[in-house]
């Protein structure tokens, strides 16, 4: 398996070339950048500081979505909400279980 460096995918239109530095490519938006070509170096700023970064809990907290995926199960499983006929018998099988 022969894996690539990844590279500068910038287009250089004085020297009518990509740079295809290698060394501290980062993805960005536009594309991969080397520091000289990130957007902030572009536009003449200096770069962003890293942030915090997620809390600690961000993976392991409850979604949400967990329980309205039951209450909709409910509503099929009553016929409050159409479903297919495969769909209505799953859901009133699942509304059984709880």
């Amino acid at each position: 398996m022969d894996e690539q460096m990844p590279e500068c995918s910038l287009w250089l239109g004085d020297e009518r070339a990509y740079c295809r530095a290698v060394v501290g490519v980062r993805r960005y938006l536009p594309g991969l950048r080397c520091p000289l070509h990130t957007p902030a170096a572009l536009a003449g700023q200096p770069e962003p500081q890293t942030g915090p970064g997620w809390p600690a809990g961000a993976w392991t907290t409850p979604s949400p979505q967990s329980a309205s995926a039951l209450f909709d199960a409910r509503a099929v499983a009553s016929g409050k909400r159409r479903a297919a006929a495969h769909t209505y018998r799953a859901a009133q099988q699942a509304v059984a279980r709880h």
